[in-house]
């Protein structure tokens, strides 16, 4: 199989749309792809000539049409409503046009543990106060033993994360101001979780230990496509829970290097590096479920091999899918390389 980058003009991906709303069974699907053609080619419709249309798709009504020039991309899209007209119809059909490439990074669900604060909070008023804050989150409901649930992108739960370290390090500080006069204990740690089960944002009193929360996706993107880059530290002793779509990191110095400011270093960096793949990467989920055992494998065998000509991308078999992650045009290639490799071999 060979791969061939396009270097003349934009990639691929930047020059294709999602339609939506394309009828399902209504006509053969080479005359229905025939129809889209003609749509996208019309200057009515703001459009230009068309290089390729992927119909049908996984998704029932769902369809990718690549243009020639991205101007037009940019042109369909400013269209405020795409008619789908044809003598062959009897009605016509609205669709919806939306760019390739949307960040599928922008939201993840985790649990958070807040009876941590019960004895200092009123825990409603205290989730009252998160939502009016932190407005791009949808929170669940108040479980009885301290657990909500949160949804939203990445970024934002992780401010979230950083609030409620402050807030659980400012009753940590309290309560040993409070022991130190009672003569009691000096220090006690603080933990506030953020995920369903196991991972803790701990907040180590030495500070020799650091914390990093991070989306599952974009860590084990670092992991297997940017080891030597980033996580090959061999000063840092680097430890991992994943639930989830969330993947918790304990950083550690060893023994003898580095010192506690090196490992908060490396913490940042690796934090760095993770918002800026959030903003980067995309994700394609190929579907497997209505393919048999035969057939799934016949699609986990192509993806790694081709994945010897995408070595930035990841790929990520799952029972039911494959995540394939990377940048939204080698993401494009690869997937429509796969998906026409295997039905090639189904016929």
């Amino acid at each position: 199989f060979l791969y061939v980058q396009d270097t003349g003009r934009a990639a691929k991906s930047a020059r294709t749309v999602v339609i939506s709303g394309v009828p399902d069974g209504v006509l053969k699907d080479d005359v229905m792809s025939d129809i889209l053609v003609i749509h996208f080619q019309k200057s009515k419709n703001n459009g230009g000539d068309v290089e390729d249309i992927i119909y049908p798709t996984r998704e029932k009504g769902v369809a990718y049409v690549t243009f020639e020039d991205q101007e037009v991309v940019e042109s369909v899209l400013k269209k405020n409503e795409h008619r789908l007209e044809d003598k062959r119809l009897s009605r016509y059909y609205p669709l919806k046009v939306t760019p390739y490439f949307t960040n599928v990074f922008s939201s993840v669900t985790s649990v958070l543990n807040m009876s941590v604060f019960k004895d200092q909070y009123v825990l409603e008023d205290l989730i009252q106060e998160l939502k009016k804050k932190n407005t791009a989150l949808s929170f669940g409901p108040l479980q009885s033993n301290g657990h909500i649930s949160v949804q939203g992108s990445f970024p934002a739960i992780k401010m979230l994360r950083d609030c409620l370290l402050l807030k659980a390090k400012s009753l940590s500080e309290d309560k040993n101001e409070e022991r130190k006069s009672r003569q009691r204990q000096k220090k006690q740690q603080q933990q506030c979780r953020l995920t369903t089960d196991t991972n803790n944002f701990v907040l180590d009193a030495e500070r020799e230990k650091q914390v990093v929360v991070l989306d599952t996706d974009i860590y084990l993107y670092m992991k297997n496509v940017l080891p030597k880059k980033l996580l090959a530290n061999t000063d840092v002793v680097i430890s991992d829970i994943t639930d989830g779509d969330i993947t918790t990191l304990y950083l550690q110095k060893t023994r003898s290097r580095p010192n506690a400011a090196q490992v908060l270093a490396f913490k940042e960096e690796i934090e760095r590096q993770s918002l800026k793949l959030h903003n980067t990467l995309c994700k394609e989920r190929i579907y497997l479920e209505e393919y048999t055992r035969d057939e799934k494998q016949k699609y986990k065998l192509m993806c790694e091999t081709l994945k010897s000509h995408y070595p930035s991308v990841l790929v990520i078999p799952y029972a039911t899918h494959i995540d394939v992650i990377g940048n939204s045009s080698e993401v494009f290639e690869f997937t429509r390389e796969v998906n026409k490799e295997v039905q090639s071999l189904f016929q």
